[in-house]
């Protein structure tokens, strides 16, 4: 017996029980397919599906019209949201960009990510090739532990034509652009959904890396009753107007000293002391849009590293904040919160190294974003999984499996019954292993 297909059962019926597909066919054929693929992570299609028929559906699924990453992922936004509605405490709202790139004959199909040096003419210039592929930006929900607990909104998009930073900037200030007129709009609309999915915005708190420092985004959030934790890169005007964030942050003095565990780049830990600043200050927007929006109050947090460290960069964080921040415990805490964000570029891993996202074959881009949404709700279920099992390593097996899952053979065959008293193996030496054990059906993941 082939354990994989139902031990995947039990948690995707669970998992999609919010699905909205006004087809019912769409939905059976969406639970099959995701059990089936978490039978077989990392697989192509065809080895996952067993045989042709069922291959052959998977890819009317999802190339169908009526599909579409919304409907996919719909049920998963439900179940993130229950579990966000159970969890303790304030939730972490990890927010980051990545990209799916491939090689196609007809690259035009899926769109244009970005454009790359691919050999050097004789006259000494490189040449220029287009990369193909999809960008996809997504919102984690965690816990202030790092249990993650799903998927709260996903954006995917490509472009027909690739315009480098640089060279926009050479024609026009990026400050003057409406935000609704960039891609950053994306952080806005995540924050947005995500915000509106998991309710109670006082309890949520958004984090973002540097690319995610946009006053828009602050404002925004502000509207909204939420909190952010941002790591900033732009020195903005402050108090009134006639000095920046920095040389407000260049008078306070070190309040507090905290040691950290770092990785260098040889994978040897060493311990750092990084001197902590904080500072509430009154922030103003950039001068094209002080129309628009208003100053706000934010709270900065400086975490820098005493002494120059060898063989690896110093430690030089700059947070931005609308939260406060009273003493150095708090800043500490801040400081821990945004090191959870590591925890979307792990689940960015998981989709590209463990389901092999990057490996899909489809041509077109409306069939590889349905075939990522399906990826990214297995993606989660392994990355909870291991996270859970870091947690709470004593726990019940049966918290994150089945009784089948938990009695389950290696080799897929159910478990053997226990022998009668009567007819019990009698065994010469009382230390001599079992021929058999039982062991969880479950393929690990390592990255």
């Amino acid at each position: 017996m082939d354990c994989s297909g139902w031990d995947a059962a039990s948690w995707v019926d669970q998992e999609l029980a919010g699905s909205t597909f006004k087809d019912e066919r769409l939905g059976r054929r969406l639970r099959k397919l995701l059990v089936q693929m978490a039978g077989a992570v990392g697989a192509p299609l065809p080895l996952a599906c067993q045989d042709w028929a069922n291959t052959k559906a998977a890819y009317r699924f999802l190339s169908n019209e009526a599909v579409s990453e919304a409907e996919i992922l719909a049920g998963h936004f439900r179940s993130t949201r229950s579990r966000v509605t159970a969890a303790d405490g304030l939730i972490l709202v990890l927010q980051d960009t990545t990209e799916f790139s491939y090689q196609r004959a007809r690259p035009e199909r899926i769109g244009v990510l970005t454009t790359a040096p691919s050999r050097r003419e004789a006259n000494g210039r490189l040449r220029m090739h287009t990369v193909c592929g999809l960008l996809m930006h997504a919102s984690l929900a965690v816990t202030t532990e790092g249990l993650p607990l799903g998927l709260a909104a996903i954006k995917f998009w490509t472009r027909a034509k690739f315009k480098g930073t640089n060279a926009l900037k050479r024609q026009v200030n990026p400050t003057r652009v409406p935000i609704e007129a960039k891609e950053s709009i994306r952080w806005l609309e995540n924050m947005r959904q995500a915000t509106a999915l998991l309710g109670d915005p006082a309890w949520l708190v958004h984090i973002g890396d540097r690319e995610n420092d946009i006053y828009e985004f602050f404002c925004a959030a502000q509207t909204m009753g939420t909190h952010f934790l941002v790591r900033t890169c732009v020195d903005r005007l402050a108090g009134d107007g006639r000095h920046t964030i920095a040389d407000e942050m260049g008078e306070v003095a070190v309040q507090g000293l905290h040691r950290v565990e770092v990785a260098g780049e040889d994978g040897k830990a060493s311990q750092a002391s990084v001197e902590l600043r904080y500072r509430r200050i009154h922030v103003r927007p950039p001068i094209g849009k002080q129309k628009r929006y208003p100053a706000l109050d934010l709270t900065v947090i400086h975490a820098q590293e005493r002494c120059k460290p060898e063989g690896r960069a110093a430690i030089d964080w700059k947070l931005i904040t609308d939260l406060p921040v009273r003493s150095p415990k708090e800043a500490v805490e801040k400081l821990g919160w945004y090191a959870r964000r590591w925890q979307i570029e792990l689940f960015h891993k998981i989709l590209k190294s463990g389901c092999r996202a990057e490996e899909a074959r489809l041509r077109t881009a409306e069939r590889l974003v349905n075939l990522l949404a399906l990826f990214c709700i297995l993606s989660w279920r392994l990355f909870w999984l291991t996270m859970v099992n870091r947690a709470a390593p004593d726990a019940s097996p049966q918290l994150a499996l089945t009784k089948g899952e938990v009695h389950a053979r290696p080799d897929g065959r159910p478990p053997r019954q226990p022998l009668a008293a009567d007819n019990a193996l009698q065994l010469p030496d009382p230390d001599r292993p079992a021929r058999w054990l039982p062991r969880p059906c479950l393929r690990s993941a390592a990255w």
